[in-house]
């Protein structure tokens, strides 16, 4: 007990050199929560595979080459959650409702004018940060004996770079990295048995980690069509993103006066927070003057944290039998979408998806992970001008709402005391999220 505790305090240590300020954080990220940009939020992320944006480089790289201008984009992003969990012997349910919020930037631009290559080559950047920058790194890995939601909370940096060129007429390819950090830390104290540390040292080593996100989209009707054709208006669209993780080790040695002498009690740990599954997603989209309808379907891999979990030392699941580790469904994700052009200057989005909750145990001892299928729903609006007083190029308006509803879900909350006693307690897990973005881009 006395490792596993000072296990905990040195990953403690080691998140509190990384974040500025607490940080709740989950086994999501920015992207794939909500959305990025306002129109990914309002279409649901449906569209988000023929995004003309800047959010292009982790939905689907390729499409930076459907429009030829650069851009540069700035937004935020407003996330309210009650997540609620209603048991029995509590006098409220609600078990997380802390707000995050994002600045959100991007940047798109032809790099064709630096290169001898014939056709153009673009280049793609999108950042987002947490807390308008005050949590820029937020982490957090713990057990827990109320319970906690898998997916909602903190998020931590988001950054996509990335760029696309067409090979042929009617066919890009694209290719990003996601950067993700992995951290080290080293502690060495002298404490005494109240508790009082000295001569500490501590180092922090952070290295960035690049996961590779790989896309395609195909236009048969530029492909196989040299005139119009039935294929008009239809684009399709492949991407792939591996996975990744925010992780954190930590190794501590601690010398306790008068019981543990030189070179004293090594402890060593390894945990992972913000987990996004290795993800296959095909897109369909078609567009008229006016309008265009679409739909994206999503493979999410998340059988593979139960491996990342089985490594991690704080949720220490290759110490539970077999039948009470905690397991994961992969999950197919469907998403449709559309917009429709109000006005020479306004644009409608909206969009719909259904995302089924990938925990399939409802039963976690320690742990205690609570995750539902989600209904989501989209809407925003989006103003362009060609021309303004003051700009030379056009300025595009962004405001997108979207809502989730996390559906009723049972679970069992395990928790144990001081003697080692297990209690079992029955929790009926659900919630509302509200999310507000808006964004300015100006093309250039």
């Amino acid at each position: 007990m006395f490792a596993k505790q000072k296990a905990k305090s040195g990953a403690v240590l080691a998140c509190l050199c990384l974040a500025t300020g607490t940080a709740n954080a989950s086994m999501g990220n920015l992207g794939t929560s909500y959305g990025l940009l306002p129109t990914d939020l309002a279409s649901a992320q449906a569209l988000s595979m023929f995004s003309e944006q800047a959010s292009a480089t982790y939905y689907n790289p390729s499409y930076l080459t459907a429009d030829e201008r650069g851009e540069m984009t700035a937004g935020i992003l407003h996330s309210e959650q009650e997540l609620r969990a209603s048991r029995s012997d509590a006098n409220g349910d609600v078990l997380a409702d802390s707000p995050s919020q994002h600045v959100l930037l991007g940047f798109k631009t032809n790099l064709s004018s630096l290169t001898r290559a014939k056709k153009p080559i673009y280049l793609g950047l999108m950042l987002g940060v947490e807390k308008y920058g005050k949590e820029m790194l937020a982490f957090k890995s713990e057990t827990s004996d109320q319970g906690q939601f898998l997916q909602f909370g903190k998020e931590p940096l988001f950054l996509n770079v990335g760029g696309a060129t067409e090979i042929i007429e009617g066919v890009s390819v694209g290719a990003s990295a996601r950067v993700t950090l992995e951290a080290a830390a080293n502690l060495q104290a002298t404490s005494t048995l109240g508790g009082e540390t000295s001569k500490e040292k501590l180092s922090v080593n952070a290295e960035p980690s690049l996961k590779a996100i790989l896309g395609t989209t195909v236009t048969p009707a530029t492909l196989f069509c040299d005139e119009a054709c039935f294929l008009d208006g239809w684009e399709l669209a492949l991407a792939y993103r591996t996975k990744s993780a925010s992780s954190t080790s930590v190794d501590s040695n601690v010398i306790v006066n008068q019981t543990i002498p030189d070179p004293g009690l090594t402890i060593a740990v390894a945990t992972i927070d913000s987990f996004q599954p290795e993800t296959f997603a095909v897109g369909l989209q078609y567009r008229s003057e006016n309008w265009r309808v679409g739909g994206t379907l999503e493979q999410q891999m998340w059988s593979e944290l139960e491996d990342e979990f089985g490594r991690d030392t704080i949720k220490d699941q290759n110490e539970l039998s077999p039948a009470q580790r905690i397991e994961f469904d992969d999950i197919l994700i469907p998403r449709i979408g559309a917009d429709y052009r109000l006005t020479e200057h306004f644009l409608l989005t909206t969009g719909v998806a259904y995302e089924e909750s990938p925990l399939k145990t409802t039963r976690n001892p320690d742990l205690n992970y609570l995750d539902t299928d989600r209904a989501i729903v989209g809407l925003g609006i989006t103003a362009l001008y060609d021309k303004t007083r003051i700009l030379a190029y056009p300025v595009r308006l962004d405001i997108g709402y979207q809502y989730q509803r996390l559906l009723q879900r049972d679970f069992t909350i395990v928790s144990e005391n001081a003697a080692g006693n297990q209690t079992e307690t029955s929790v009926e897990a659900e919630g509302d999220i509200h999310v507000v973005s808006a964004s300015v881009t100006l093309k250039f």
